[in-house]
Protein backbone atom coordinates (compact mmCIF):
# COMPACT_ATOMS: atom_id res chain seq x y z
CA UNK A 1 0.00 0.00 0.00
CA UNK A 2 2.65 2.51 -1.08
CA UNK A 3 0.05 5.24 -1.68
CA UNK A 4 -2.06 4.69 1.42
CA UNK A 5 -4.50 7.61 1.86
CA UNK A 6 -2.68 9.81 -0.67
CA UNK A 7 -4.90 12.03 -2.81
CA UNK A 8 -4.04 11.41 -6.46
CA UNK A 9 -5.35 12.92 -9.69
CA UNK A 10 -5.12 11.06 -13.01
CA UNK A 11 -6.12 12.71 -16.28
CA UNK A 12 -7.43 10.65 -19.19
CA UNK A 13 -8.62 8.02 -16.73
CA UNK A 14 -11.57 6.60 -18.65
CA UNK A 15 -9.66 3.96 -20.57
CA UNK A 16 -6.30 2.52 -21.54
CA UNK A 17 -3.21 3.58 -19.64
CA UNK A 18 -5.04 6.23 -17.61
CA UNK A 19 -7.60 3.74 -16.34
CA UNK A 20 -4.84 1.29 -15.42
CA UNK A 21 -2.98 4.03 -13.52
CA UNK A 22 -6.11 4.98 -11.58
CA UNK A 23 -6.90 1.37 -10.67
CA UNK A 24 -3.34 0.60 -9.60
CA UNK A 25 -3.26 3.68 -7.40
CA UNK A 26 -6.51 2.59 -5.78
CA UNK A 27 -5.00 -0.86 -5.15
CA UNK A 28 -2.04 0.88 -3.54
CA UNK A 29 -4.37 2.66 -1.11
CA UNK A 30 -4.86 6.05 -2.77
CA UNK A 31 -7.94 8.23 -3.03
CA UNK A 32 -8.11 8.79 -6.79
CA UNK A 33 -9.81 11.52 -8.78
CA UNK A 34 -10.07 10.40 -12.39
CA UNK A 35 -10.47 13.08 -15.04
CA UNK A 36 -11.91 12.68 -18.52
CA UNK A 37 -14.16 14.45 -21.00
CA UNK A 38 -16.92 11.91 -21.58
CA UNK A 39 -19.55 12.15 -18.87
CA UNK A 40 -20.50 8.73 -17.58
CA UNK A 41 -17.43 6.98 -18.99
CA UNK A 42 -15.98 6.43 -15.52
CA UNK A 43 -19.25 5.59 -13.78
CA UNK A 44 -18.50 1.86 -13.71
CA UNK A 45 -15.19 2.45 -11.96
CA UNK A 46 -16.84 4.74 -9.41
CA UNK A 47 -19.56 2.18 -8.72
CA UNK A 48 -16.97 -0.50 -7.96
CA UNK A 49 -14.41 1.53 -6.04
CA UNK A 50 -15.43 3.89 -3.26
CA UNK A 51 -12.03 5.58 -3.42
CA UNK A 52 -12.53 6.63 -7.05
CA UNK A 53 -14.11 9.99 -7.82
CA UNK A 54 -14.83 11.01 -11.43
CA UNK A 55 -14.24 14.56 -12.65
CA UNK A 56 -15.61 15.39 -16.09
CA UNK A 57 -13.87 18.20 -17.97
CA UNK A 58 -11.70 18.91 -20.99
CA UNK A 59 -8.07 19.44 -19.97
CA UNK A 60 -7.75 22.18 -22.60
CA UNK A 61 -10.44 24.23 -20.81
CA UNK A 62 -8.35 26.20 -18.30
CA UNK A 63 -11.31 27.40 -16.25
CA UNK A 64 -12.86 23.93 -16.03
CA UNK A 65 -9.50 22.50 -14.98
CA UNK A 66 -9.14 25.11 -12.25
CA UNK A 67 -12.65 24.43 -10.97
CA UNK A 68 -11.93 20.69 -10.82
CA UNK A 69 -8.64 21.08 -8.97
CA UNK A 70 -10.19 23.45 -6.45
CA UNK A 71 -12.98 20.91 -5.89
CA UNK A 72 -10.39 18.29 -4.97
CA UNK A 73 -8.67 20.74 -2.64
CA UNK A 74 -11.99 21.60 -0.99
CA UNK A 75 -13.01 17.97 -0.52
CA UNK A 76 -9.66 16.52 0.56
CA UNK A 77 -7.65 19.48 1.82
CA UNK A 78 -4.64 18.61 -0.31
CA UNK A 79 -3.36 16.99 -3.51
CA UNK A 80 -0.47 14.55 -3.11
CA UNK A 81 0.05 13.42 -6.70
CA UNK A 82 -0.89 14.40 -10.24
CA UNK A 83 -0.45 12.14 -13.27
CA UNK A 84 -0.68 14.10 -16.52
CA UNK A 85 -1.75 11.22 -18.74
CA UNK A 86 -4.42 12.68 -21.05
CA UNK A 87 -3.16 12.90 -24.61
CA UNK A 88 -4.01 12.68 -28.28
CA UNK A 89 -1.96 11.29 -31.14
CA UNK A 90 -2.13 11.65 -34.93
CA UNK A 91 0.43 9.53 -36.74
CA UNK A 92 1.30 11.24 -40.02
CA UNK A 93 4.28 11.28 -42.37
CA UNK A 94 5.84 14.73 -42.60
CA UNK A 95 4.25 15.42 -45.97
CA UNK A 96 0.80 14.59 -44.59
CA UNK A 97 0.91 16.55 -41.31
CA UNK A 98 -2.25 18.60 -40.76
CA UNK A 99 -1.88 21.86 -38.85
CA UNK A 100 -5.17 21.52 -36.97
CA UNK A 101 -4.19 18.08 -35.67
CA UNK A 102 -0.74 19.29 -34.63
CA UNK A 103 -2.24 22.26 -32.79
CA UNK A 104 -4.66 19.96 -30.97
CA UNK A 105 -1.81 17.67 -29.91
CA UNK A 106 0.11 20.60 -28.49
CA UNK A 107 -2.97 21.93 -26.67
CA UNK A 108 -3.70 18.57 -25.03
CA UNK A 109 -0.25 17.02 -24.71
CA UNK A 110 1.72 20.11 -23.71
CA UNK A 111 -0.24 23.25 -22.84
CA UNK A 112 -2.76 21.40 -20.66
CA UNK A 113 0.10 19.68 -18.82
CA UNK A 114 1.77 23.01 -18.11
CA UNK A 115 -1.48 24.59 -16.89
CA UNK A 116 -2.44 21.65 -14.66
CA UNK A 117 1.06 21.61 -13.21
CA UNK A 118 0.70 25.32 -12.44
CA UNK A 119 -2.61 24.76 -10.66
CA UNK A 120 -1.65 21.68 -8.69
CA UNK A 121 1.84 22.85 -7.72
CA UNK A 122 0.34 25.93 -6.07
CA UNK A 123 -1.84 23.67 -3.92
CA UNK A 124 1.02 21.26 -3.19
CA UNK A 125 3.32 24.12 -2.17
CA UNK A 126 0.86 25.10 0.58
CA UNK A 127 0.40 21.57 1.90
CA UNK A 128 3.94 20.20 2.16
CA UNK A 129 4.77 19.16 -1.39
CA UNK A 130 3.87 16.28 -3.65
CA UNK A 131 4.67 14.39 -6.83
CA UNK A 132 3.84 15.15 -10.47
CA UNK A 133 4.24 12.45 -13.11
CA UNK A 134 4.05 13.35 -16.80
CA UNK A 135 3.47 10.74 -19.48
CA UNK A 136 6.04 11.20 -22.23
CA UNK A 137 6.92 8.59 -24.88
CA UNK A 138 9.81 6.53 -26.16
CA UNK A 139 9.29 8.35 -29.47
CA UNK A 140 10.62 11.52 -27.83
CA UNK A 141 13.82 9.67 -26.94
CA UNK A 142 14.40 7.58 -30.08
CA UNK A 143 12.34 9.37 -32.71
CA UNK A 144 9.84 7.52 -34.87
CA UNK A 145 9.10 7.78 -38.57
CA UNK A 146 5.50 8.87 -39.10
CA UNK A 147 5.26 10.40 -35.64
CA UNK A 148 7.29 13.60 -36.00
CA UNK A 149 4.63 16.01 -34.74
CA UNK A 150 3.54 13.73 -31.91
CA UNK A 151 7.17 13.14 -30.93
CA UNK A 152 7.65 16.91 -30.76
CA UNK A 153 4.89 17.21 -28.16
CA UNK A 154 6.41 14.47 -26.02
CA UNK A 155 9.87 15.97 -26.39
CA UNK A 156 8.40 19.17 -25.01
CA UNK A 157 7.06 17.20 -22.04
CA UNK A 158 10.52 15.83 -21.27
CA UNK A 159 12.03 19.33 -21.34
CA UNK A 160 9.20 20.71 -19.21
CA UNK A 161 9.64 17.87 -16.72
CA UNK A 162 13.34 18.54 -16.21
CA UNK A 163 12.97 22.32 -15.86
CA UNK A 164 9.88 22.25 -13.62
CA UNK A 165 11.56 19.67 -11.37
CA UNK A 166 14.39 22.11 -10.68
CA UNK A 167 12.01 25.02 -10.17
CA UNK A 168 9.61 23.20 -7.84
CA UNK A 169 12.18 21.29 -5.77
CA UNK A 170 12.40 24.04 -3.08
CA UNK A 171 8.66 23.48 -2.46
CA UNK A 172 9.27 19.73 -1.99
CA UNK A 173 7.46 18.98 -5.23
CA UNK A 174 8.99 16.24 -7.35
CA UNK A 175 8.41 16.12 -11.12
CA UNK A 176 9.24 13.06 -13.21
CA UNK A 177 8.19 11.57 -16.53
CA UNK A 178 7.38 8.05 -17.65
CA UNK A 179 8.21 7.28 -21.28
CA UNK A 180 6.22 4.24 -22.42
CA UNK A 181 7.14 2.14 -25.40
CA UNK A 182 4.42 0.40 -27.40
CA UNK A 183 1.59 -0.41 -25.00
CA UNK A 184 -1.22 -2.83 -25.76
CA UNK A 185 -4.24 -0.59 -25.32
CA UNK A 186 -7.58 -0.50 -27.09
CA UNK A 187 -6.12 1.68 -29.85
CA UNK A 188 -2.64 0.32 -30.42
CA UNK A 189 -3.41 -2.00 -33.37
CA UNK A 190 -5.32 0.72 -35.19
CA UNK A 191 -2.55 3.29 -34.73
CA UNK A 192 0.40 1.14 -35.69
CA UNK A 193 -1.22 -0.77 -38.54
CA UNK A 194 -2.30 2.59 -39.99
CA UNK A 195 1.34 3.69 -39.93
CA UNK A 196 2.24 0.87 -42.33
CA UNK A 197 4.44 -0.86 -39.73
CA UNK A 198 3.58 -4.38 -38.62
CA UNK A 199 3.23 -5.17 -34.93
CA UNK A 200 5.56 -8.18 -35.22
CA UNK A 201 8.23 -5.89 -36.65
CA UNK A 202 7.89 -3.53 -33.70
CA UNK A 203 8.00 -6.39 -31.18
CA UNK A 204 11.22 -7.60 -32.81
CA UNK A 205 12.87 -4.33 -31.76
CA UNK A 206 11.95 -4.83 -28.09
CA UNK A 207 14.62 -6.70 -26.13
CA UNK A 208 12.12 -8.22 -23.69
CA UNK A 209 10.14 -9.58 -26.64
CA UNK A 210 6.65 -8.34 -25.83
CA UNK A 211 4.41 -5.31 -25.96
CA UNK A 212 3.92 -3.31 -22.81
CA UNK A 213 0.72 -3.67 -20.80
CA UNK A 214 -1.10 -0.68 -19.30
CA UNK A 215 -0.31 -2.11 -15.87
CA UNK A 216 3.43 -1.80 -16.59
CA UNK A 217 3.04 1.95 -16.95
CA UNK A 218 0.66 2.15 -13.99
CA UNK A 219 3.11 0.53 -11.58
CA UNK A 220 5.85 2.96 -12.61
CA UNK A 221 3.53 5.92 -12.00
CA UNK A 222 2.49 4.63 -8.58
CA UNK A 223 6.13 4.19 -7.60
CA UNK A 224 7.09 7.72 -8.68
CA UNK A 225 4.06 9.13 -6.85
CA UNK A 226 4.99 7.32 -3.64
CA UNK A 227 7.38 8.19 -0.84
CA UNK A 228 9.57 5.32 -2.06
CA UNK A 229 10.71 7.74 -4.77
CA UNK A 230 11.23 10.66 -2.39
CA UNK A 231 14.75 11.41 -3.72
CA UNK A 232 13.87 11.02 -7.41
CA UNK A 233 13.02 14.10 -9.45
CA UNK A 234 13.68 15.45 -12.92
CA UNK A 235 14.01 11.92 -14.34
CA UNK A 236 12.55 10.24 -17.42
CA UNK A 237 11.81 6.58 -16.69
CA UNK A 238 11.63 4.48 -19.84
CA UNK A 239 9.06 1.71 -19.54
CA UNK A 240 9.64 0.15 -22.93
CA UNK A 241 11.00 -3.36 -22.58
CA UNK A 242 14.56 -2.21 -23.24
CA UNK A 243 13.72 -0.64 -26.59
CA UNK A 244 15.36 2.71 -25.89
CA UNK A 245 18.97 1.63 -25.28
Amino acid sequence: MILKDKVCIVTGAAQGIGKAIALNMIEEGAIVYGCDRAEGSMAAIASEYARFHPLYFDVTDAQAAKTAMMQVKKEQGRIDALVNNAGVVFNKKIGMIVREETELMFRVNVIAVIELTQLVSRIMARTGGGSIVNIASVTAVLGSAGQSAYSATKGAIISFTKSSAKELAPQCIRVNAVAPGIVKTERFEELYEASGDKIDTRIGRIALGRLGEPEDIAKACSFLASDNASYISGQVLGVDGCASI
